[in-house]
């Protein structure tokens, strides 16, 4: 494994730049020459779009990867050619143009990101709920609504999506100001998850609690001691543990 982006080999850094193959790590992912692999990924993307994501190569990963999917929308790509492409950042380009498509409802956009919530790739997964988050946070009773039957799913990787696309602070992402005053707001997301028997998702509902907890402790603490009565099983204890790890 690639400690740091210096460590990477040549020749495999090569192949990733070129698309052939998914990063190992996330080290691997931030080390891809975007332009390279965009060059690589949709040949006639043009050299104006290729010099404009060169452009930006000094900036956040998040950034580039909203430009990305900007270009591939100008140069009208097929999504599909993009969802099955080899490369997990181009997988991820797809979720960030799923979320860019103007007159979409939030409904159509859930339903073409749900098999990318279901990638089978960490860094794609990621990518489909940090592109969809501003969406959904600016329709959050909309958002809360749809995303509540995908807590029943039989993907681990679907009913994670539910939670983790809407915590109120997150990772690499805007807060949900709503959200932190309110967390009640989203119980139809969490309820159905307190016994969740898959660690990934449980993880996700006791970081959501844990967020929560910076904003409405009582609120928390309250929850978890609902839960664990009635539902006294390992996985409502983890997920309560978990959930209160940064309160007194």
């Amino acid at each position: 494994m690639s400690r740091g982006v210096a460590d990477i080999a040549p020749a495999r850094l090569a192949l990733l730049n070129g698309g052939s193959v998914a990063s190992a790590t996330l080290t691997e992912g931030l080390a891809i020459d975007f332009a390279q692999l965009l060059a690589a990924a949709v040949p006639d993307i043009g050299a104006a779009r290729l010099e404009r994501m060169r452009a930006l190569a000094a900036a956040g990963i998040t950034r580039r990867m909203a430009l990305a999917a900007q270009l591939l929308l100008e140069a009208n790509v097929d999504l599909a050619l993009l969802q099955a492409y080899p490369s997990d950042t181009v997988r991820g380009w797809a979720c960030f143009v799923v979320a860019a498509q103007a007159g979409s409802t939030l409904p159509q956009q859930l339903a073409a990101m749900r098999p990318l919530a279901d990638d089978g790739h960490f860094g794609v997964r990621e990518w489909a709920w940090l592109a969809l988050r501003p969406r959904l946070a600016e329709h959050l009773p909309e958002a809360i609504a749809l995303l509540a039957p995908w807590t029943a799913d039989p993907s681990e990787r679907v009913r994670r999506f539910a939670c983790e696309a809407l915590r109120p602070r997150g990772v690499w992402c805007a807060h949900i100001a709503q959200l932190k005053e309110e967390p009640q707001l989203a119980l139809p997301l969490l309820q159905p998850l307190c016994a969740d028997p898959a660690i990934y998702v449980q993880d996700s509902v006791a970081n959501w609690l844990n967020d929560a907890a910076k904003s409405q402790p009582d609120w928390v603490r309250s929850l978890c001691a609902q839960w664990l009565l009635e539902s006294p099983v390992a996985a409502t204890a983890r997920i309560c543990k978990r959930a209160q790890r940064s309160l007194a």
